[in-house]
């Protein structure tokens, strides 16, 4: 989907705030409400907007700890890899999980309350995991930035009604 500067528009104001009212909205960008709304709607069904959601404070919630777990799997077959995700996928403390190129086959980004969790987590979960062979973890020391959107997203060029969105 090619979005247009009304488009862009829309999502960089949502993405402030995704409980913002249509009609908020519509002004903030310039539109109509109906007009609006429809871009919103269309935005939504193509897919490009996946859903809303609220960001929870981690320190608030009890898991200050960020852990990134690099994962080696025994072999690379798709089976494997498909079946350690399907498990990854069930451990709650795991917030992300990518598969990756390069020296191990998984990046892992998990949250925890303090190191005690870390140790119950690694031996009660990681290494049982399918097919893990080898597990390494780092520590986060400090947790400076936390963007919600792709640079594109991020953008600075000006639309109507002077919302900033992106290029």
């Amino acid at each position: 989907m090619k979005l247009d500067r009304y488009d862009r528009a829309i999502v960089h104001v949502l993405q402030l705030d995704g409980r913002i009212t249509n009609s908020q909205l519509a002004e903030m960008v310039s539109l109509s409400e109906s007009a609006c709304l429809r871009r919103v709607r269309a935005l939504e069904e193509t897919g490009f907007i996946e859903g809303y959601t609220a960001l929870i404070n981690q320190q608030k919630a009890g898991c200050p700890v960020n852990v990134f777990v690099n994962i080696t799997l025994d072999r690379q077959e798709q089976a494997h890899l498909h079946a350690f995700e399907e498990a990854a996928r069930k451990v709650p403390e795991v917030m992300e999980c990518y598969l990756m190129s390069g020296e191990y086959d998984f990046l892992l980004r998990v949250v925890l309350a303090d190191t005690a969790d870390f140790e119950r987590l690694h031996s009660q979960h990681l290494t049982r995991l399918p097919h893990v062979a080898r597990v390494q973890s780092s520590f986060a020391r400090t947790a400076d930035s936390f963007l919600t959107s792709p640079p594109r997203a991020r953008g600075t060029a000006a639309v109507p009604g002077g919302v900033r969105s992106s290029v």
